[in-house]
């Protein structure tokens, strides 16, 4: 029994990509929470080593290996100073009452640019209130929005073709370095009797992979709710263009939902062009999900 779990968790982990999405989007549904497979590991090697059969401990090693090969670089702080700016996002939630209480957690990241998503035309009104004095200049489209200390230069709707924006591009020149901004809250996934259903969700990361792809600035920062993980399949149109800033400069996993006890990392900071020298989590607001922070240098 312990040969075959140990065999088993070890394809799923060296060959989650092989796992199809024909049956109930088994495969993005598994890449999607695949870290914590890893619990499963200890447990092996624990029974391998009771029942003290050299092949068992040996067979319990193997997803021991494949599930350090592809995270063990993200354990380690990576941060490198604060770079030439900073760039905070939030899932601020359409039911957060608490507008002030949550600006004052996200400002307390000094942040040059603020995005955020998930706003009802109420909630931008505050929010505009709440940060025009330190943020001078800004662009929003439906339910999603960004302040900037920098200028933007110009902005547009990234069409999703949903009926209404969740989606825009805005041009920051950052001290004479032109920079594109993607804001974006793709659709949802649910778990049903259908499985992970995600196939809105999908066609929206195709459509602003390829918006992202005939971008034609050197520099892109992507920020947002892209209700995935950087190893969901169906994000590739939009991840194999851009890195993770926490992958690159941050320390852990830095998962963001549910806000009280996160288990996945759907709310995310990619780009290209750039140096990330910093990302983070910040401390839960009165949303569903956690904040994110980025540094960035040129």
């Amino acid at each position: 029994m312990v040969i075959a779990a140990s065999l088993i968790l070890a394809a799923i982990l060296f060959l989650h990509r092989f796992i199809p999405n024909r049956w109930y989007n088994l495969g993005s549904f598994i890449e999607t929470f695949l870290p914590w497979f890893g619990l499963g590991v200890p447990v092996l090697i624990l029974l391998a080593a009771i029942r003290r059969r050299p092949l068992a401990i040996v067979c319990s090693l193997l997803p021991a290996l494949a599930w350090f090969e592809m995270y063990a670089g993200l354990i380690p702080d990576k941060h490198d100073g604060e770079g030439d700016f900073r760039v905070v996002a939030h899932n601020v939630n359409a039911e957060n009452t608490e507008t002030e209480a949550t600006a004052a957690t996200l400002l307390a990241a000094e942040p040059d640019v603020i995005v955020l998503v998930e706003l009802t035309e109420d909630q931008r009104l505050e929010w505009g209130e709440v940060l025009g004095d330190r943020y001078e200049y800004s662009a929003a489209y439906g339910t999603v929005a960004l302040w900037s200390v920098y200028p933007v230069t110009e902005s547009n709707e990234v069409d999703l073709q949903l009926g209404w924006a969740r989606a825009f591009r805005a041009a920051v020149d950052i001290d004479g370095e032109p920079v594109a901004f993607y804001v974006a809250h793709l659709l949802s996934v649910r778990v049903n009797t259908e499985g992970f259903t995600s196939e809105q969700r999908n066609e929206t990361a195709r459509l602003l992979g390829e918006a992202i792809a005939a971008e034609e600035l050197d520099r892109v920062v992507l920020a947002g709710d892209l209700n995935g993980t950087f190893q969901d399949r169906s994000l590739a149109p939009i991840t194999y263009q851009l890195e993770s800033a926490q992958a690159a400069a941050g320390k852990g996993f830095g998962f963001t939902w549910p806000a009280d006890t996160p288990l996945a990392r759907i709310d995310q900071v990619l780009y290209r062009g750039l140096d990330a020298t910093g990302s983070d989590v910040l401390d839960a607001t009165a949303s569903d999900h956690r904040p994110v922070q980025a540094d960035f240098a040129f």
